[in-house]
């Protein structure tokens, strides 16, 4: 049998303290586009005078896999900061104790 227990509240909840975890992972977000769009200026400027002049679709895949992989990277990462740093983690409720026989 299941006890109902009191949810608790995430920090989140609070349209205040929300506001700002957003705000601060967009500020991280423009700041990682920056960042991967240096990356990939660096990374193309490397290749072509490494190899010179190859297809135009070479340079273009290159481009999309750096800033896909970097991009995505920095988005998991600032969620995972935002849940851990607004006190969101510890509001879940993570016992198994009801599933004991």
């Amino acid at each position: 049998m299941v006890q109902n227990t009191p949810v608790k509240r995430s920090p989140l909840d609070d349209p205040q303290t929300a506001a700002h975890a957003w705000a601060r992972y967009r500020r991280l977000m423009r700041l990682m586009f920056g960042l991967t769009t240096g990356v990939v200026i660096v990374a193309l400027v490397m290749i072509y005078k490494e190899v010179g002049l190859v297809s135009v679709h070479f340079y273009i895949a290159t481009a999309l896999g750096i800033a896909a992989a970097m991009l995505l990277m920095s988005a998991l990462m600032g969620l995972v900061f935002l849940s851990s740093g607004t006190g969101h983690d510890e509001s879940v409720d993570n016992s198994l104790d009801e599933l004991e026989p």
